[in-house]
């Protein structure tokens, strides 16, 4: 545990989810191989399908609505939608088609393994101050086993702008009634989770599981409060 700034009392906890809480990098790898392959198999205009062609839709959306990426699902969906209808899909099949594209999106996205060491030290933080979840994304911590240990979840896109944006930071303080700068924010990116917390008025943990030196960071602009290298090293902080 490494100290840049002095760290204030606090009366609560917020979390970023992926690769804060487990490692993400594997849930998305094998969501969008799933996803391609139910893309491939749901008809033919599909078959010779590769990645970069659904990257062309989603691309295609970005443009026409330069804000979607704040709602990750949204701009999934949108992008599913256009394929359907630029492969000349009526509008009944093209809603049928995208939801259940969602769908198997959703179940893949959430085959997430927690590992038990998060379950241990969110169960005992959770005994003793109110913590919150704060995520970009979309999976669904009720999905993993997470939900139990929050007073509620935001999420980009329907409770506010993606973080580094303050909007959901703020929406967590208002929520608990609470000061902002009496808030400890955990995360593992040094741009979304620790600079947006700071800018936002909140305390930041840095989360460093891969060992990486921060000044050494082209995303550290901001030194956090505290860094630490697993999550249990938190107990010792409340």
């Amino acid at each position: 545990m490494r100290f840049y700034r002095p760290l204030a009392p606090f009366a609560a906890m917020t979390f970023d989810l992926d690769d804060t809480l487990y490692d993400n990098h594997p849930v998305i790898d094998k969501t969008e191989k799933e996803v391609l392959c139910f893309i491939r198999q749901y008809d033919s205009r599909f078959r010779q399908f590769e990645r970069e062609d659904l990257h062309l839709y989603r691309q295609a959306i970005l443009e026409r609505e330069p804000d979607i990426y704040h709602d990750v699902t949204s701009w999934r969906r949108q992008s599913a939608e256009l394929m359907f209808s630029h492969h000349g899909f009526s509008n009944e099949e093209t809603m049928r088609g995208t939801d259940e594209i969602m769908s198997c999106f959703m179940y893949w996205r959430n085959q997430i393994t927690v590992p038990e060491s998060t379950h241990s030290t969110l169960s005992v933080l959770a005994e003793n101050i109110p913590l919150v979840a704060i995520t970009n994304g979309n999976a669904e911590p009720e999905e993993c086993g997470l939900a139990p240990y929050f007073k509620f979840v935001l999420k980009a896109g329907v409770d506010g702008r993606s973080k580094p944006y303050p909007d959901m930071y703020r929406l967590a303080a208002e929520r608990l009634n609470i000061p902002i700068n009496q808030i400890l924010h955990i995360g593992d990116s040094l741009k979304t989770d620790v600079e947006g917390a700071l800018c936002s008025g909140m305390q930041a943990c840095w989360i460093n599981l891969e060992n990486k030196i921060l000044t050494q960071e082209p995303e550290g602009r901001l030194v956090p409060h505290v860094e630490i290298s697993d999550l249990a090293s938190l107990i010792a902080l409340i």
